[in-house]
């Protein structure tokens, strides 16, 4: 369990979790690019690989520090008293940075400029609304995973995310600091950074409405009170 790490492990982990997950989120993107012109196409690649890392990095790391690697997962569960404040502020602060070093780690592998801002717009209502639905279901899957399989919650987590890379029109970011760390390359999976505090917004407003709406649905069952006389002679 994560309790039994100590802080600077945990945040490690969510510095090193986080900075793999945009590496593959980044890197398959710009491997996408390079190697087919069909958007589709190229959308597919970069969602095969960010679902596969999802699965390992929950597995490998989610028994140190509960594998959050964003944001919003982390306020989550701050809001439901399972993870102090002040842990919570380091969380976001390590995986922010992690995600800035994956992009930067991607740039290296591809030879491209460690940082380089993005010109890719992704703004409007309807990418507001897709990412409140990806971060809602991404909430609403890790909290009922983690009631009903625990074991179960990375390829629950991948699969959905695999999901919504297709169904959401924002293609799911889902993540506030992979947001931000998507900001930072101008490539397939970019960002303008101008577009950020749209996404960021909508991200954390899913979340915090999948929180209220499973903390009612997952919660302890209300006693039905007598039964009435017509039911008993069925």
């Amino acid at each position: 369990m994560p309790d039994q790490f100590d802080l600077p492990r945990r945040l490690a982990a969510e510095a090193l979790g986080t900075g793999i997950l945009v590496a593959t989120v980044v890197g398959s993107g710009i491997m996408a690019e390079t190697l087919t012109k069909d958007v589709a196409l190229a959308l597919l690649c970069n969602t095969l690989p960010t679902g596969a890392i999802l699965v390992v990095l929950i597995t490998v790391l989610g028994p140190i520090s509960g594998a959050h690697f964003n944001p919003a997962v982390t306020l989550v569960f701050t809001g439901k008293r399972e993870l102090p404040v002040n842990d919570a502020a380091l969380y976001v602060v390590a995986q922010v940075a992690g995600g800035i070093a994956g992009t930067m780690a991607a740039h290296l592998m591809f030879g491209l400029p460690l940082i380089d801002l993005s010109a890719k717009i992704r703004t409007g209502g309807p990418q507001w609304f897709a990412e409140a639905v990806a971060a809602f279901g991404l909430v609403a899957t890790i909290v009922a995973g983690i009631r009903f399989q625990r074991a179960a919650v990375p390829w629950l987590v991948g699969l959905y995310i695999t999901a919504a890379y297709w169904f959401t029109a924002s293609t799911s970011f889902a993540n506030p600091a992979v947001a931000i760390a998507r900001s930072l390359t101008n490539t397939f999976a970019g960002i303008r950074p101008t577009d950020l505090p749209g996404f960021i917004l909508a991200e954390l407003c899913g979340a915090f409405a999948a929180m209220l709406l499973m903390n009612w649905l997952l919660g302890p069952p209300q006693a039905r009170g007598p039964i009435p006389i017509a039911e008993t002679t069925l």
